[in-house]
């Protein structure tokens, strides 16, 4: 949870015998020395800073305005609301941490070096960097600031292309079962992820109150829920799960998340998950390899794109992309075309 955020003071750092700035930005202390131990040169200091930092009444010039404010504002209004919000918050903090002094004029230009300093895969920075983009314009359609600035993106990554065998999948689900706890709830969401191929997020939010057994549907939709373009659908209970979700069902309550531990929602699967591959000896499998498996399956087994993207709430151009080389009609037409005697055209 953010820490509340008091505004900057002056404090004394007995470790260090001298005085500081201290501040909050999205729940993480932030701080900056005064270089002194005398007082009133520390509150002079410390008064200049603030005139520096303070936030003018009506939209700024983006040349003004702090990266830090910017990020910190769109956290405390976006943040509540967005459904990654762990994901978020991860990103505004090193966002801010790198970009501590710079202001919004200055992002376009220093976007080379925040890649460099942050050293990390390309999909992540861009991720991180579309926060930033995402606060930027947050506060210029707020009326913060009196301009919205550019962040240019990297690259887009290569799609991933790990997904996992029957056999892999088969290993996967024992080795869940070796934990004492996680045998409670990881199988059950491999199985989904498997199976319905909904994202992490969906599967761990799911209650029984959306699964209706008898009308063998289930609900991904949560009511009230910003519709983004992560949709996550309504689907038939595929056979192979239903008669686990039937056992599942009598271990849990009528408004209860399916997945928990003693009633309690589950937050995050990531370190069970990563356990259970190990024990499996699997690479490079997250819990997100379990939708690239799932759309994966429905090619190799030769649903159409229509059906397969409605089923997995993909768009068509995504499924295509990334997934039609599985499909056994996969450039079929020209494969028999290529080497078929064209008549008169061909001279024979």
């Amino acid at each position: 949870m953010a820490r509340r955020n008091q505004g900057p003071r002056l404090r004394w750092l007995a470790d260090r015998k001298i005085y500081y700035i201290t501040w909050t930005v999205s729940g993480r202390s932030r701080k900056r020395t005064t270089g002194t131990a005398d007082r009133e040169e520390a509150e002079n200091i410390f008064a200049d800073w603030l005139q520096s930092h303070r936030r003018p009444s009506g939209p700024s010039d983006p040349a003004e305005a702090l990266v830090t404010d910017i990020l910190e504002t769109y956290a405390s209004e976006r943040g509540p609301k967005v459904i990654g919000k762990e994901t978020m918050a991860n990103a505004v903090t090193v966002l801010a941490g790198l970009f501590e002094g710079k202001t919004v004029a200055e992002v376009p230009a220093s976007i080379d070096a925040y890649i460099k300093r942050r050293d990390r895969a390309a999909g992540t920075t861009r991720r991180e960097l579309g926060v930033l983009q995402a606060a930027i314009n947050h506060a210029h359609k707020r009326g913060r600031i009196t301009r919205s600035v550019t962040v240019e993106l990297p690259p887009t990554p290569p799609s991933k292309e790990r997904w996992l065998t029957r056999q892999e999948a088969a290993r996967l689900i024992r080795a869940t079962r070796v934990d004492s706890k996680a045998r409670f709830y990881l199988p059950l969401f491999i199985l989904f992820g498997l199976y319905t191929g909904r994202r992490k997020e969906a599967i761990l939010s799911l209650r029984w109150s959306q699964i209706d057994l008898e009308a063998n549907r289930i609900d991904f939709e949560i009511a009230g829920r910003e519709r983004t373009k992560k949709q996550r659908g309504r689907v038939p209970i595929p056979p192979r799960l239903k008669p686990h979700l039937i056992r599942a069902r009598r271990r849990g309550s009528d408004l209860g998340p399916v997945l928990h531990i003693n009633g309690r929602p589950i937050a995050n699967i990531k370190k069970g998950f990563a356990a259970a591959c190990r024990r499996a000896g699997l690479e490079g499998v997250t819990p997100h390899v379990l939708r690239h498996t799932a759309a994966t399956w429905l090619m190799q087994s030769g649903v159409s794109l229509t059906v397969a993207s409605q089923y997995l709430a993909m768009s068509e151009v995504s499924l295509r992309r990334v997934y039609w080389h599985h499909h056994p009609d996969y450039m079929l037409e020209a494969a028999e075309a290529v080497g078929r005697k064209s008549g008169s055209r061909m001279g024979a």
